[in-house]
């Protein structure tokens, strides 16, 4: 069996690739960067969102497809039909996100945002939760049948610690500089379900050539929700663990998260909802009372983040303005550039 990896460095992707491997399935990964090749893995170097390098790579036939990149909606429409005729599975990652609120436990019927939502300044955007619904239904109008539409939720790895609608840059970096964290009240108090990287891989994986997952939806996710403000106690519980103190933090109203955490559609069309997923139709292949529960594999992978943290770029008008809430500073060496440096003061102290 031959499969063509789509952007798969990330959270999911890279244990999905590690499955593949074990399994002997050769796989062909796109990716950016350079990355060594190993036995059954081969990486080649290109953007997978260049339409030209697509179309170099979607000339030898592929068994499977699975596509973990982020399109545009008019950018997919140009290309789906290729991932259609190039393989006899395209497995398109799309995201829980789709789905409207719920007051019952989500099943793949469920209805989606796009199809209910009466917010026409929301419903004008091809905001993440529309534009995946939308490539959903480009997929499903397509004429073809070989396409399986996976939507996982949150997934946490050992690189992905998300609070919120906060990734780890803007939560856990301000915890290690003993400076406090800021988070949403409103979010807090919310259900969600989050779930391991390597889970929702293991789920993939059951659904890759087999003929029963085609022209499917299946959501990924564990079984279990918790609070925000359980899985903030698993993270602090960790962190008090590794610094011999228990970092603070402070909960802030929606209007003040918003001015620094400007991402308003995810956090009112997503966050704000209490997310419980129904899984019995992902469990026909896989079982997910095997995959981690939260407070063991959030636990487990803030603990391997911990043993030598990296961080990608830190937003330092969101630092200033939190920094001021809290009436914390940030000492300026920790700033590079002399622009950052000046944008932080002025934002903090004016």
């Amino acid at each position: 069996m031959k499969v063509l990896v789509l952007g798969g460095t990330g959270a999911m992707g890279m244990h999905l690739i590690q499955l593949l491997s074990r399994n002997f399935v050769e796989t062909v990964v796109t990716s950016r960067t350079k990355r060594s090749s190993t036995s059954n893995i081969n990486y080649i170097q290109g953007n997978a969102h260049d339409l030209d390098f697509i179309k170099t790579v979607l000339n030898e036939k592929w068994d499977c497809i699975i596509d973990f990149m982020v399109y545009t909606t008019s950018s997919f429409e140009e290309r789906v039909h290729l991932f259609l005729e190039a393989s006899s599975q395209y497995v398109f990652l799309s995201s829980a996100r789709v789905y409207a609120d719920s007051n019952l436990p989500i099943v793949e019927t469920s209805a989606r945002l796009l199809d209910i939502s009466q917010d026409k300044e929301f419903l004008a955007t091809d905001e993440y939760a529309l534009s995946k619904a939308r490539q959903e239904d480009i997929l499903k109008n397509s004429g073809y049948n070989n396409w399986t539409i996976v939507r996982p939720y949150i997934t946490y790895s050992e690189n992905r610690l998300q609070l919120g609608a906060l990734e780890k840059e803007e939560w856990l970096y301000r915890a290690l500089k003993g400076r406090t964290i800021v988070f949403s009240s409103d979010i807090n108090t919310k259900k969600t379900t989050v779930t391991y990287g390597f889970d929702v891989s293991q789920g993939i994986l059951s659904i890759i050539n087999n003929t029963k997952a085609l022209g499917e939806i299946y959501h990924i996710t564990a079984k279990d929700s918790h609070t925000w403000d359980e899985i903030l106690t698993i993270y602090l519980d960790g962190l008090e663990a590794y610094l011999g103190y228990r970092p603070k933090f402070v909960l802030q109203d929606l209007k003040k998260f918003l001015k620094w955490k400007p991402a308003k559609y995810q956090v009112l069309y997503d966050r704000f909802f209490s997310r419980v997923f129904n899984t019995s139709k992902i469990n026909q292949f896989v079982n997910n009372d095997t995959f981690a529960k939260v407070e063991v594999g959030l636990k487990n992978c803030l603990i391997e983040f911990l043993k030598d943290p990296k961080f990608e770029n830190i937003n330092w008008e969101s630092e200033a303005l939190k920094d001021k809430h809290v009436k914390e500073h940030t000492p300026l060496n920790e700033i590079q550039g002399i622009r950052q440096k000046m944008k932080y003061l002025i934002i903090r102290y004016f």
